[in-house]
């Protein structure tokens, strides 16, 4: 098909295509031109590549960054860097040192290019669509088999173009369009489906908005989100002194999409998105007045020198309310230093503003967790309970400039309620560059040696899929569980690299007697199948929430729907995800009860519907799948590792 013909998303896949054909529900393979992992990901896909065989990579990018866990509260984040530093080295792959900043963000300053495709183990990758550049999120086990030289499996998205018409009016900005359209889109059934971007309201809006709005697709569990690369896309390369990467990328003429919706962004207003989810959007107006205990700002979300300079200007010669405690985290270092460059970095720290390391840090709930029952309001893109620390505080998710005005009010507020225009500031027209906490690849690999802490363990094995599965209901849960509700990051994600340790605190926030009683049938023999409504799986792309509950003996989990890259781990590493052919058999069963799915394994590979009955309860069920043969077979073998193996 001539490029005339095919939106932007479908271009690119066109180009890294390998396997399958460009038809919405049919699974592909793609070989990517770059990968991208972290440390909260990232030490499990070099385990995982000691068990798969070396990288091979010639030719390409690939980049470790340290961003998740940077506190060294004990040896085992500082082991963990160690090991990801020294892996690096071995395996001919870049390493980004601690406090360098996030590494979606990074990248997209860095190294990120129109019209490629980008691997990485992030849900946040996403962001590059702000760059023109399609980047897809997966598991680390999905990565460690793609820098193996293995195509990379994904069902082809079907494509919803968003239509951004004229131009947003004063104090509303791209992270209240994002909010917008997840608004419009969440009780939708996003899994293989990609949004892109196009209409005149796209030219108005800069590579860090774009990106803000890429980046929180991930909220709506598309596979991807897209900009066209044009001449503003320009622009930023050529602040980034890397105007000879730019690369014309727009959808053809007569590009075909499965669906559009519209958004006038004049008549856009600041939105905000209410505790306990990014899917539960509100106009600022309809809650403003709420007291605020603590504000904070920055993240990879709206993290950019721009988000940041706003927020300076909207506090100068002013003063915090006195009830507000406020941080501040730059997206990258170069933010950090382009902001002291224009004095900005001082005037907050002036204003009493905590200025936090570039990290994902208050995020993910790595320091900065607000105080019992309190009300936070953040600017980052997940606000889902617990996430930032504190069990039972109140996150609220709004632009900077929402944020700021409610800093200065101590209370939740519109900023058009200031009553005053927006400040201005001067674009940078080239950033402050320092490439030099990027390690380079050594140019010999023989005298490298690979430190291994204490804490780093081989991940478990898994065992082939059995004929049938005796099974028991070890736990039922609601609708929107998160891989933060499965299995929390904050301070235990320091046990990252060691599954058997991070188990023992899977469901810690949900149900604490679940690990005692998943051990207690699994010792029997019994497996461990858990039930769950709708959305089960959203946010993060740690596969450590499939890796863990499989380390417990669960087999199986039937849910009313997955979101796309926990549905992936959960197979590759042996876990069967079903779904319910009848909402009314979510209401019939119940935790304790047995279910035994006595031809499981033959009905996968002969049917798309799977028996489970109980014995003690006297009922029988028919749940489903939507699995293609390759995963079929992937379950059977145990794993990705397993079926990889052969």
């Amino acid at each position: 098909m001539a490029a005339k013909d095919l939106n932007a998303t479908y271009q690119i896949l066109e180009k890294h295509l390998v396997h399958g054909d460009l038809r919405p529900g049919e699974e592909i393979g793609v070989r990517a031109d770059q990968f991208l992992m972290q440390d909260g990901t990232g030490t499990m896909v070099f385990l995982h590549l000691s068990k798969l065989g070396p990288p091979r990579i010639k030719g390409k990018l690939a980049i470790c960054y340290v961003d998740h866990n940077t506190f060294g509260d004990g040896p085992e984040n500082a082991d963990d860097h160690r090991f990801l530093q020294d892996s690096c080295a071995s395996a001919g792959i870049r390493f980004s040192r601690p406090s360098n900043g996030i590494g979606h963000q990074i990248h997209l300053e860095r190294f990120g290019a129109p019209g490629k495709l980008l691997l990485g183990a992030d849900s946040h990758v996403t962001t590059l669509g702000g760059l023109g550049m399609l980047a897809i999120g997966t598991g680390g086990m999905e990565l460690a088999v793609a820098l193996t030289g293995t195509p990379h499996y994904f069902v082809c998205p079907r494509v919803i173009r968003v239509q951004l018409n004229g131009g947003l009016s004063s104090w509303v900005s791209a992270k209240d369009i994002i909010l917008e359209v997840i608004r419009r889109l969440a009780d939708r059934n996003n899994v293989a489906t990609a949004l892109e971007y196009a209409g005149d309201g796209v030219k108005t809006l800069s590579v860090a908005q774009r990106a803000t709005i890429a980046n929180m697709g991930a909220e709506l569990g598309v596979t991807s989100s897209l900009f066209p690369a044009d001449e503003v896309t320009r622009s930023f390369l050529t602040t980034q002194s890397r105007g000879s990467q730019y690369h014309r990328l727009q959808a053809g003429k007569e590009a075909a999409y499965d669906d559009q919706i519209e958004i006038d962004l004049d008549k856009l207003v600041p939105m905000v998105a209410l505790p306990h989810s990014p899917d539960k959007v509100v106009p600022v107006r309809e809650v403003s007045g709420l007291e605020v205990d603590q504000v904070a700002v920055g993240s990879c979300t709206n993290g950019f020198y721009e988000d940041l300079a706003m927020v300076a200007l909207m506090l100068r010669g002013r003063k915090l309310s006195p009830r507000i405690n406020m941080v501040m985290a730059p997206g990258t270092r170069q933010v950090q230093m382009a902001l002291l460059a224009r004095g900005y970095l001082k005037e907050m720290m002036d204003m009493g503003v905590r200025i936090a390391e570039s990290a994902c840090g208050f995020c993910i709930g790595h320091g900065h967790a607000p105080a019992s029952g309190s009300v936070s309001v953040r600017t980052n893109n997940r606000n889902y309970e617990g996430r930032c620390g504190t069990l039972d505080a109140k996150v609220y998710l709004t632009s900077p400039e929402t944020a700021a005005a409610s800093a200065l009010r101590g209370k939740l507020t519109d900023p058009r309620d200031l009553k005053r225009r927006p400040p201005r500031f001067t674009a940078m027209k080239k950033f402050p560059i320092d490439d030099s906490l990027i390690v380079p690849v050594p140019r010999s690999k023989k005298s490298v040696v690979i430190r291994r802490g204490p804490n780093i363990v081989d991940p478990p094995e898994h065992t082939m899929l059995p004929a049938s599965i005796q099974g028991a209901i070890t736990l039922k849960l609601g609708d929107h569980i998160s891989t933060d509700h499965i299995l929390p990051a904050g301070h235990w994600l320091k046990f990252r690299s060691n599954v058997q340790e991070y188990a023992w605190h899977t469901f810690k926030g949900v149900d604490p007697k679940f690990v005692r009683r998943a051990k207690e049938y699994q010792a029997e023999g019994t497996a461990n199948v858990i039930i769950a409504g709708q959305g089960y799986g959203e946010g993060s792309s740690r596969e450590h929430a499939a890796m863990c509950p499989a380390e417990l003996g669960v087999r199986v989990i039937i849910a009313k729907s997955f979101e796309r890259i926990h549905i992936s781990n959960l197979i590759n590493h042996g876990i069967v995800p079903l779904t319910f052919m009848d909402l009314r058999a979510y209401e019939l069963i119940q935790k304790d009860d047995d279910l035994e799915l006595p031809w499981i394994a033959n009905e996968l590979k002969r049917s798309s519907v799977v028996t489970a009955r109980s014995h003690d309860k006297g009922y029988e069920i028919k749940v489903k799948h939507g699995l293609g043969r390759r995963q079929v077979d992937i379950l059977l073998a145990g794993g990705l590792r397993n079926y990889v193996a052969g």
